[in-house]
This record gives C-alpha cells, structure tokens and sequence, in this order.
C-alpha cells in the first residue's frame, strides 16, 4: 500500500455535512457518540488532539466547531496565522509548526545551521506570547552520515537554540519518521532520539513519538513507551498499514497502547495523525478518539 504523508494527502469529496456546532468549552466533559450508537462522556485521561492536514477538506472554523463537540482540546500542526483562529474557539494548538525548512532539511545537516536557527529564533518568540508549548523540528536527512555524527551534528545545532526555547518556555520537539516512506530521515528509531535528548541535555528539547512510524521502524511500541516516555512532549497516532483508521482494520491496539501511555503519567497532548479512508470522516474521527479514550 502506499505510504501516506502529510505532504502527500489526497483530497477526496466530503461526504456529507459536519456535525452542527455546539457553543461552549471543550473542557465541559463533552458528549460524543460511542461505538454502539449511544452518547458518552470523555473519560479525561488523555488530551486529545487530531492534525489539520488529515482532514484539509474542512474549512478551519468549521473543523474547530466539529472538534469542540466530539471533545478535542487542540488542532495542530498549524502555522502562526492560524493559531489566533483555533484560539478563538477556546482551543490550542499542542504542536505548533512554521519554523524550520521541512523535513528533508533539519539540524543533520550542518550548512544548514544558521538559516535553521535565524527561523527558529523568529518564531519561538512567538509560540511563547500565542501561548503554546510545542514547537515541531527535524533532524533532516542522514545524508550518508553515521548515528554518532549525526548525533553530533544536530547537537550543535539545537544548542545553539535550545537556551532561547527555555527563556520563552518553548519545547523543540524533533519528530521521529520512518525512514521508508520519509526516504534516509536520521530520527527515524526512538533509541536514537532518545539518545540526543540526552546529548542537548535540556528539558526543552523533546521527541514527538509517532506510533504509526515507530511501529514500521522497530514496533514493540508499549515497552518503548515505558522506557523512553520521559523523552517525549507529544505522541502521534495512525493506523498501520496505510495512515488509516485506528480500528480492527490494521495492526495496532490502541486502548492497549493508551493504557500504556496513561500507566507512564504522561500529560502531553496524543495527536490523532491518520488519513480517514472511510466515506464519513467526522464518524472516523469520533470512533478513533473513542478508541483512544481509555
């Protein structure tokens, strides 16, 4: 099956109208309806959040009403002119992206320090006074590059940022991909990111696991969050195979997962990250947040 990014989402024909809007605060235990037709509270033990680019048929606003009323606290990966429209509907932004030059281009490559720290010194600023946290970033490429120079490479790129992230409050976030559909990306197994936390040595430089990607690279993925949770600042879903729906179409259990990631303590965002395949994209978001809320 090919491998869906989010640089290379198909935009398919909505089907049918989104659910009517309902006013209010996401918080007030919203009421969604369960996988046997009858209506049901979110538990509240994990923050969830869904990424714009699965669902780019949707106009913002009326993507941020649907997703106030199944319960999603935060629509992300979104640039800075799009926060203050999430905002306004008494939502966030867990992963805030508009710094950096993409994923092929990150911190592995290092002719490409100083236009990669002159974006991220602009934005970060501003992630602070929108009043986010995450801010996404990339090793790039391996480019040839061994682990332990690759390694060193990002290293001295993010410290050279990583000190203006913690005056603004800001986590750099470096997301791990798979380096089959992302061809030669260096962060692409959690051993390895984990191992560059460890070597920037800052409470604000983080990992996005992805579990989609994860599972491709190394799977195992609930002995890799309890070992390597600390590391993280946020957490991907996605069906595997396909980026699909998170259901009993694909391989992964995810109320297993989200207990695993619950039992760790963790109190990041978990971003829903997949493509929905079925006609009805709104249902398919609700049933995978359902699936999440354990």
């Amino acid at each position: 099956m090919k491998n869906i990014t989010r640089r290379t989402v198909i935009k398919t024909v909505l089907a049918g109208s989104a659910a009517a809007a309902v006013s209010g605060v996401v918080k007030a235990s919203p009421i969604v309806t369960n996988l046997t037709g009858a209506t049901a509270k979110l538990k509240g033990n994990i923050r969830h959040s869904v990424s714009k680019w699965c669902f780019g048929d949707y106009e913002l606003n009326e993507f941020c009403e649907i997703c106030k009323r199944i319960g999603i606290e935060s629509i992300e990966l979104l640039d800075p002119k799009d926060w203050p429209v999430v905002q306004k509907h008494g939502l966030t932004v867990a992963m805030a992206q508009g710094a950096g030059l993409g994923i092929d281009r990150g911190f592995n490559d290092s002719g490409l320090h100083d236009e990669l720290v002159a974006s991220y010194e602009k934005v970060i600023p501003m992630v602070a006074e929108a009043g986010l946290t995450n801010l996404i970033c990339f090793s790039g490429r391996r480019n040839g590059v061994t682990d332990l120079q690759g390694w060193e490479n990002c290293e001295k790129g993010l410290k050279r940022i990583t000190s203006i992230a913690e005056k603004y409050k800001v986590v750099l976030t470096m997301e791990l991909l798979n380096s089959i559909g992302h061809k030669d990306y260096l962060c692409d197994h959690t051993v390895w990111g984990a191992e560059l936390c460890r070597r920037v040595g800052s409470p604000n430089f983080k990992l996005l696991y992805d579990i989609y990607h994860m599972q491709i690279m190394e799977g195992d993925i609930i002995n890799h969050i309890r070992k390597y949770h600390e590391f993280f600042s946020h957490i991907h879903t996605g069906g595997n195979p396909g980026r699909n729906e998170i259901d009993e179409t694909q391989e992964l259990y995810y109320p297993a997962i989200m207990k695993a990631i619950v039992d760790t303590g963790y109190k990041g965002f978990v971003g829903q990250e997949f493509v929905p395949k079925q006609p009805d994209k709104i249902a398919s978001l609700e049933k995978c947040i359902l699936i999440c809320d354990v």
